[in-house]
């Protein structure tokens, strides 16, 4: 029994260092003048705390949403960059609703001048 309280309380610390140090919080940052996106995230403390990612919005191909139904439905929206991957850009906890998600992809395919895709 023992075992379990350290371990539970080793996982509890962690969960609430991970709150208190706001990991994954951040912005993005669509700069249509100067032709950049910057996609900024806070990390762990450390030399490596400040997650900033810059490119091209020309290097943009295009939004992707992903779609998983079933006990847990999951609804994250992606942006598909050339040489990079996907980044994503929504919250894991946050739970948009179908309308929601595809509203927010919509203006921003809009905003950027790129395609949907829906996987």
């Amino acid at each position: 029994m023992s075992f379990y309280g350290i371990a539970g309380l080793f996982i509890s610390s962690y969960l609430w260092c991970t709150i208190s140090w706001n990991v994954g919080s951040g912005y993005d940052r669509f700069d249509r003048k100067k032709g950049i996106v910057c996609i900024f995230r806070w990390g762990f403390p450390g030399r490596n705390r400040r997650i900033l990612l810059q490119f091209l919005i020309k290097d943009i191909q295009s939004i992707r949403i992903e779609v998983k139904e079933g006990i847990y439905p999951r609804r994250v929206l992606y942006m598909e960059i050339r040489g990079r991957g996907a980044v994503p850009l929504t919250r894991t906890d946050e739970n948009l609703s179908p309308r929601e998600i595809e509203q927010k992809a919509a203006e921003l395919a809009y905003f950027l001048r790129v395609p949907i895709e829906v996987f």
